[in-house]
């Protein structure tokens, strides 16, 4: 079984967001950049999977340029088999999916993985973009993941309650919790982790669709106002007025 999972490139969730003075790309100075904690799920999962088989492998793969390949290499550590970068930004959401759609085809992986969403953009676009490219199922969000033989078992998220779908590989499955507990590199990892494949690739197919024209912050908290409890009167006239929620 051959595992194909992509990772994302994200800032930490501590960080404090800015932009570059044209208020069109993030400012990226002095910002601890992760492995998407979703994308975390697919990677751990598809480890897991490929163990309890006892064969197969599990390659990583990210679009992105060079300053991704230190979370490239912590995903090798935490035990993927290989990496594949694709040396370009990852644009917009078409373009990212042309890339591994690109990918998976020429590698004829079995099971595509990724996390839902990615938290910079959440937008939950990149999973149903891949399979339709490849002409293949796409199941999301996944929350369990099992494999018997060439069939799989996935239990998504719905209104109001689940669903269990059963599909035969080749497939896109999108991941989330409590699929697994994500793991964390041991020492022994991490030194292996140096010495594993790291194949870097250009880009194909068209320049992104789409452009940013402007980022924006979202407008900071007003402060409280405190109203005194026999009026009534001035509350409600502020929650209408103001507040605008009644």
């Amino acid at each position: 079984m051959k595992f194909l999972v992509c990772i994302s490139n994200v800032p930490d969730t501590t960080t404090k967001i800015t932009f570059t003075p044209d208020n069109k790309e993030f400012n990226k100075a002095g910002v601890q950049f992760v492995i998407n904690p979703w994308d975390e799920y697919a990677l751990t999962r598809a480890i897991e999977l490929k163990e309890a088989a006892g064969s197969g492998t599990v390659t990583v793969l990210n679009v992105g340029e060079a300053d991704t390949e230190p979370n490239i290499r912590k995903a090798l550590a935490i035990g993927a088999d290989d990496a594949i970068r694709v040396n370009a930004a990852p644009s917009d959401a078409y373009f990212v999916a042309e890339q591994i759609a690109a990918i998976a085809k020429e590698g004829a992986y079995d099971v595509i993985l990724m996390g839902k969403e990615s938290i910079d953009y959440n937008g939950f676009q990149v999973h149903g973009m891949v399979g339709e490219m490849l002409g293949i199922p796409t199941v999301a969000p996944a929350m369990k993941l099992d494999m018997s033989g060439n069939t799989a078992t996935l239990e998504r998220e719905i209104e109001g309650g689940k669903e269990i779908v059963s599909v035969n590989t080749p497939f896109v499955a999108s991941c989330q919790q409590p699929m697994c507990e994500p793991r964390i590199p041991n020492m022994r990892g991490i030194m292996t982790a140096r010495t594993k494949p790291l194949k870097v690739v250009p880009a194909v197919g068209e320049p992104a669709r789409t452009t940013v024209a402007e980022f924006a912050l979202p407008p900071k908290k007003q402060g409280v106002k405190l109203i005194d409890p026999e009026n009534a009167g001035e509350l409600i006239k502020l929650l209408r007025n103001e507040a605008k929620v009644i």
